[in-house]
């Protein structure tokens, strides 16, 4: 595998969840500044060292509300 691309979205609790797309791997950070280093956790811990994708794309998803 190439690439692997995960969708970030923020949750109504707080914090973000990061998951990817087509593969059952899935995490969470307390902010948008530690989803990386979490991503890049999760991904170790899925593939092994001569299977992991060279590139790990996040796509952050956010929802911005502007006033009329």
């Amino acid at each position: 595998m190439v690439e692997i691309l995960f969708v970030v979205e923020a949750e109504p609790e707080g914090g973000w969840i990061a998951r990817a797309v087509g593969a059952d791997i899935w995490t969470q950070a307390d902010s948008l500044e530690t989803v990386d280093e979490s991503v890049r956790d999760a991904v170790r811990c899925h593939f092994d060292e001569a299977s992991q994708p060279r590139l790990i794309r996040l796509h952050i998803v956010q929802d911005r509300v502007l006033a009329a």
